[in-house]
């Protein structure tokens, strides 16, 4: 793509999903790609030239940027319209989840269900590119997803709107089906293998857990999803 296209994609093209920046690369142009995906909340990965040359695109003059496929929104925008248009606001945060067939089909269950909005970072998420959007059948383009520098800084805009940060985690006495889901809620899950960020953790206001019938290490995060989203909605309906 080079960085005068990306330049070009940053100021006034399509939304980028991610930018992929050469180690090595110097100059102006690097500078204000730095500083243009900071403004637009586009992450910069930076990768050796091996790494860009195996994308195949041709002459790529250290940097390559990946079209996004999904339009994100602002957090406090979908905050403020779901509180506006008179609904509860019923928000899903997901931490460290790469696995996109997982992403997928948690998009889906959330569109089904009636969530407003997917919270992700930055970094530490799988690309919601075609194969994300074809595991959600769509759904990745009709529900709002907010793409967030800090998950923290999200929970704290969660809170000041008076919206309750609920984690779902392996271990809690509280059980999902205990829990108050017609509230205004973001509910955070994290990956199958490291769970949810200890520091994430800390600022929620409540854990639950699903109960299992035999011992296991985990649900899938996906399912354990549809079981969450299907008590909100049997409680919100």
């Amino acid at each position: 793509m080079g960085p005068v296209a990306v330049l070009q994609a940053l100021a006034q093209g399509p939304a980028l999903d991610r930018i992929y920046l050469d180690t090595k690369l110097q100059g102006a142009d690097a500078g204000s790609i730095r500083k243009l995906a900071a403004e637009h909340g586009v992450p910069v990965l930076y990768v050796p030239a091996i790494k860009l040359d195996n994308f195949n695109v041709g002459t790529h003059g250290g940097c390559i940027a990946q079209k996004s496929r999904v339009q994100y929104s602002d957090l406090q925008d979908v905050i403020s319209q779901t509180i506006e248009s008179g609904q509860s606001p019923l928000f899903l945060i997901l931490d460290g989840i790469t696995d996109i067939r997982n992403i997928g089909g948690i998009a889906r269950t959330a569109y089904c269900t009636g969530v407003h909005a997917l919270i992700i970072p930055e970094r530490g998420v799988g690309a919601l590119q075609e194969d994300a959007i074809l595991t959600s059948a769509g759904a990745l383009e009709k529900i709002a997803v907010c793409r967030v520098p800090s998950l923290l800084k999200a929970v704290d805009t969660l809170h000041l709107n008076g919206i309750q940060v609920l984690a779902a985690v392996m271990r809690s006495t509280t059980l999902v089906s205990s829990v108050d889901l017609t509230l205004p809620i973001a509910i955070v899950l994290g990956s199958e293998d490291k769970g949810i960020y200890p520091a994430l953790q800390k600022q929620c206001d409540l854990t639950f857990s699903i109960p299992m019938q035999n011992d296991f290490e985990s649900l899938n995060v996906s399912v354990a999803t549809g079981m969450i989203l299907y008590e909100a909605m049997k409680q919100r309906m």
